[in-house]
């Protein structure tokens, strides 16, 4: 069995492919890859949020008070317009971002003390879009200004003047740390991202040994080798099982380099909390991936044991990805948390206690449960394959 596995991994480094999926994404390409889109997005936020935004304004001598103070807001610069009927055209050539409509007869409404209401026309289509907040957050400006002069007819003093603005308001204590809150985040992506690069790192050689051998002739070779056909299997699922798991180590140890060396850089409150994280809590998430990536590898070694081609083979097991991250979305869903139900659901519960380990708020006798029913799920599907491979009809289809 052993001599066969040396082979499978041989065989595996001499192939550039394997290599670039096994060890140059998971160590390399992946975490600059985050690394990057977590520099490039905050930057872009920034940037949106102080972008220079041109206007139009129709109506300003309506609200004159506004208008002047559009006209001082830094970043906001108005574009004159012929008339309103321009508004639409003008937003689709991007020459304004947003136009304000003053009606008539809005300081006799403000003056009679009742809600007056402006006409915002703007692209709301984007996916996001920081228009209608920078707009709302100049138009709040304004209405406590108008809020304040209304109340001061009464003479009321700042503490009146307080309460009659906002009689009860909330005082935020918080009882998560730093590392909670940003593990929420973090925590819930980190399972994805490591179940999908021991998925991804194992699939191309998966591929190789099961239909790649029935394509080049020699599995009929190696079932006529005075060798059982339970240790071939056994060969080639410890062959998968290694590259998966190795890879997803790979990239939590890369990682860790990344967020030690260059961790100011990118953020100071992710280092810390990364640091916070004990050496147990990553001893944890690392064992938890061993019954993973068996369960990975069995899965994969029988679809592509099953396939009758590499083609056939690389169909079958694309779908695989998505049922690999389905369970892995549920663990984001609002109300699901760890539990001893959940603690038995596989790929859902490692995705959970992965998160609570990130955050720091994991029940550890749970941790029994969710290794002893994925090591199961993992033992029965190994069993499966092995029955599979048994199979004449499974071996040699036509």
């Amino acid at each position: 069995m052993w001599t066969i596995y040396l082979k499978e991994l041989l065989e595996l480094a001499r192939d550039r492919r394997t290599f670039f999926f096994t060890v140059f994404i998971p160590v390399f390409a992946m975490p600059l890859i985050f690394g990057g889109f977590g520099f490039l997005s905050s930057s872009m936020f920034k940037q949106a949020s102080t972008a220079d935004m041109a206007y139009a304004i129709f109506g300003k001598e309506r609200a004159p008070q506004l208008a002047e103070r559009f006209a001082k807001e830094k970043g906001f610069h108005e574009i004159v317009l012929a008339s309103a009927d321009d508004i639409k055209s003008a937003i689709a050539t991007e020459r304004i971002k947003f136009a304000l409509v003053i009606p008539p007869g809005l300081n006799d409404h403000l003056g009679a003390q009742r809600q007056g209401v402006i006409q915002l026309h703007y692209n709301s289509a984007a996916t996001i879009d920081l228009t209608r907040k920078r707009v709302q957050s100049v138009i709040g400006g304004e209405n406590r200004e108008l809020r304040e002069r209304a109340l001061s007819a009464f003479n009321l003093n700042k503490q009146q003047l307080a309460f009659a603005l906002d009689p009860i308001t909330l005082e935020d204590h918080s009882t998560a740390d730093k590392r909670e809150q940003m593990g929420a985040v973090i925590g819930g992506m980190l399972p994805y991202v490591l179940l999908m690069v021991c998925l991804m790192a194992a699939m191309y050689p998966a591929i190789d040994t099961g239909a790649g051998e029935k394509e080049r002739g020699t599995l009929e070779t190696l079932l006529l080798a005075p060798v059982s056909r339970t240790a071939i299997v056994l060969a080639k699922f410890l062959m998968l099982f290694t590259i998966g798991l190795t890879s997803a180590l790979l990239m939590i140890a890369s990682v860790g380099l990344l967020l030690h060396f260059f961790g100011p850089s990118i953020g100071g409150d992710l280092v810390l909390m990364v640091r916070a994280i004990g050496l147990l809590d990553l001893a944890m998430v690392a064992l938890m991936l061993v019954p993973t990536a068996a369960i990975f590898a069995a899965i994969l070694l029988s679809i592509s044991v099953y396939a009758k081609s590499y083609k056939e083979a690389a169909g079958l097991i694309s779908p695989l990805i998505i049922v690999t991250i389905l369970p892995t979305l549920v663990a984001l869903l609002p109300g699901v948390e760890l539990n001893w139900k959940w603690a038995m659901v596989p790929l859902t519960n490692v995705s959970l206690a992965m998160k609570e380990l990130v955050k720091g708020t994991m029940d550890y006798r749970m941790f029994s449960v969710i290794l002893l029913s994925t090591t199961v799920t993992a033992g029965l599907l190994l069993t499966l394959c092995r029955w599979w491979f048994n199979r004449e009809q499974v071996l040699f289809r036509n």
